[in-house]
């Protein structure tokens, strides 16, 4: 079992930054062993995966983010984090960090984050 919290959302404006985190409480696991992602949900618009890493930290990432977003990982912390940089309106959207394990996959409440023009 695996919950996760998301936090760092916020208004920025366009061109600026933000850090997302996301803390995991794993039960009955270890928390290295799950590939963890981020994902975002525009309004009126289907959920996307915009990174992913690996146990061991191999990354991807969407074209629509890539060069802009970096994904990173603290096992010995049970978190991952979302660097953001050169934000811009298109970026606005709920923030989802996920777990995938060999059977099913873990969703935090999600963090809202705002980029104005």
């Amino acid at each position: 079992q695996v919950q996760l919290v998301e936090s760092g959302g916020g208004l920025e404006q366009t061109g600026g930054s933000l850090r997302l985190s996301c803390a995991a409480s794993v039960t009955g696991g270890i928390f290295s062993i799950y590939v963890m992602a981020w994902y975002r949900q525009a309004p009126g618009k289907q959920r996307e995966l915009i990174a992913t890493i690996t146990s061991s930290g191999s990354t991807n990432y969407a074209d629509s983010v890539k060069g802009r977003f970096t994904i990173s990982r603290d096992n010995a912390k049970n978190m991952i984090f979302l660097q953001m940089n050169s934000l811009n309106p298109e970026d606005t959207a709920v923030y989802y960090c996920n777990a995938a394990g060999a059977f099913r996959m873990y969703w935090g409440q999600g963090t809202q984050v705002t980029v104005s023009s």
